[in-house]
């Protein structure tokens, strides 16, 4: 199985849901900020990383885990995504794509912008860490549906 996990900047929400579902990060108790901050690619993808999949890792079941920067346009993008993998030979019950939009919070996005937009990672970074700490239980959710959809498909 492929998991795509996708958000609008791909910096954030996906980065620590990745994480989340190879344990790098906790599934059962929330991470320390500095846990947080040194995931690889927290709140690191620059513009030209945008509409990239990137490779994360793979689960302890052999499933690949990649991120993506979809921006504002998931109703274009992962439509395109699946429709490329099933023209490559693919199946459709090996592809997942699972928005973290969800789970993303106010000092998320004003965190992410301020690091990511405007450049001001100083200022952005701690703010958008912090955020991230508050919807961690959500994120944890995410994966944990994550795993229940690939139980089923498998």
């Amino acid at each position: 199985m492929n998991i795509i996990y996708h958000c609008v900047g791909g910096s954030h929400s996906s980065v620590i849901a990745s994480a989340i579902h190879l344990g790098i990060l906790p599934i059962d108790k929330k991470p320390s900020l500095e846990e947080i901050l040194s995931v690889p690619y927290f709140d690191r993808l620059n513009k030209q990383d945008r509409g990239k999949i990137i490779f994360r890792g793979i689960d302890k079941d052999n499933n690949k885990i990649f991120t993506l920067s979809r921006q504002f346009a998931p109703n274009i993008v992962i439509p395109a995504i699946k429709d490329s993998w099933e023209l490559a030979g693919g199946s459709k019950n090996e592809l997942l794509a699972i928005n973290t939009m969800s789970a993303v919070n106010l000092l998320m996005k004003i965190g992410g912008f301020s690091s990511r937009r405007l450049k001001l990672v100083s200022l952005g970074r701690p703010i958008v860490a912090r955020g991230t700490l508050l919807a961690y239980n959500d994120l944890v959710n995410i994966v944990q549906n994550t795993k229940d959809i690939i139980k089923q498909l498998t």
